[in-house]
């Protein structure tokens, strides 16, 4: 399962009105090949499951993620942070056994 804190659920609620996305958008997260640790976080709103798709629900919010991707992420905690670093969505990942120093890539 992928999860959300309150803080991040706040702030995609925030956003998916004010980029009017529609109704039934959900938070599609993924992994890819690349970035400094060798994978890469990949987060976007969509309202469209694909084939082989995994749907949870947490406090409210709509995750989706495809089969490949929730072998990494399975776990992980979806958090918004406003710190020194930036403001954005951080994952945080159990499964990484090394990520790079501004938390957009890791490795397992």
């Amino acid at each position: 399962m992928i999860t959300v804190s309150e803080n991040a659920k706040a702030h995609a609620l925030e956003l998916i009105a004010a980029e009017n996305h529609p109704e039934g958008t959900f938070i599609r997260v993924g992994v890819e090949g690349g970035g400094c640790s060798g994978l890469s976080y990949k987060l976007e709103f969509d309202h469209n499951v694909k084939v082989g798709d995994q749907m949870f629900e947490d406090k409210g919010i709509k995750i989706v993620v495809d089969r490949k991707s929730f072998l990494y992420l399975v776990g992980t905690e979806l958090e918004y942070t406003g710190g020194l670093n930036g403001k954005g969505f951080v994952f945080n990942n159990p499964n990484a056994s090394r990520t790079c120093g501004c938390g957009e890539s890791f490795s397992v």
